[in-house]
């Protein structure tokens, strides 16, 4: 039986994926392999073609790229049958507008062009709605900036640009929280440089009726306890990107414990969060993987006292 193979246009036409994002999946996360012809062009399976169907739900569900790339086709098919047990899955072309926002503001922060990224991320939020933005346009584009600089291909003065254009951006979110919400003290720890993930921390735990307080980044643990409890902050949420082996660390988050009383809770998340989990648990951290378990959390942290 003659297999089928498919030229890169008709695999972009199939799963609502740009031609432009399926190399970078290919390239980068090794998603794919295709053949190429004699004259190096790609060449897609059908079993190719549903594999990035599901990493374009998957994807869509608010799951990472650099995380998923390389499951197996088994564990993909069970992400995307949880997202709501399979029944009302969005539909892989869905993804297409969230992918093409993700991609237009990558290229806007390359050539730093801060009008013409806030015009995307004001068309991103009206198409997909404040927590789709959130979940699944600042995630991957977060996480798509920090990529690249580790890599070599953006600088640092990309990110710094993209965290300056996010705070004014995110932070109206955080300023329609009224006075009375629980509050939520937001920072790195010290030797913790990066910004991006605490400013989305801060934004998404406005949208869950938390009021942020945020304190920027590389605060030693005396600084941080000492503005949670003059604040009469509920919980503590802190970011972890990078480097993920600071030997300085999971002392600064023994004391930030040692610092709070056992009322005020500490969570924690990021790309690099999981490499301290040991220390984390030993302190009674709550460790997010994504978005959706961060604010899964700060709804657990919320209801006994609603009750």
């Amino acid at each position: 039986m003659n297999t089928a193979f498919y030229s890169i246009r008709m695999v972009a036409e199939r799963t609502g994926l740009s031609p432009d994002l399926i190399r970078v999946w290919e390239k980068r996360y090794g998603a794919v392999q295709p053949v190429r012809t004699a004259s190096n062009r790609r060449r897609y399976s059908e079993r190719e073609v549903e594999r990035l169907m599901l990493l374009g739900k998957a994807v869509a569900a608010g799951h990472s790229i650099g995380a998923i790339a390389r499951l197996p086709d088994e564990q993909l098919r069970a992400l995307v049958a949880a997202h709501g047990n399979g029944h009302g899955a969005e539909r892989v072309s869905g993804c297409a507008p969230h992918c093409a926002f993700v991609e237009e503001a990558l290229a806007r922060v390359s050539r730093f062009d801060e009008p013409g990224l806030r015009q995307v991320l004001n068309r991103a939020v009206v198409t997909v709605g404040v927590q789709g933005f959130l979940c699944r346009i600042v995630t991957p584009l977060i996480e798509e900036v920090g990529e690249q600089w580790r890599s070599g291909v953006l600088l640092a003065a990309h990110e710094h640009f993209l965290s300056g254009v996010l705070r004014v951006w995110l932070g109206r979110m955080e300023g329609q929280v009224p006075a009375q919400a629980p509050r939520l003290v937001v920072a790195t720890p010290a030797g913790q440089l990066h910004e991006l993930g605490a400013l989305l921390a801060g934004a998404a735990a406005a949208q869950m009726g938390w009021r942020p307080i945020q304190l920027g980044t590389n605060l030693p643990a005396a600084e941080i306890a000492g503005a949670a409890l003059q604040s009469g902050a509920r919980a503590v949420a802190l970011s972890i990107v990078y480097p993920a082996d600071d030997p300085h660390l999971p002392e600064e988050l023994r004391r930030l414990r040692e610092f709070l009383p056992a009322t005020v809770a500490i969570v924690v998340g990021g790309r690099a969060a999981m490499a301290y989990r040991a220390v984390l648990e030993q302190i009674g951290a709550s460790v997010h993987s994504d978005l959706r378990s961060f604010c899964d959390v700060l709804d657990r942290l919320r209801a006994p006292r609603q009750r």
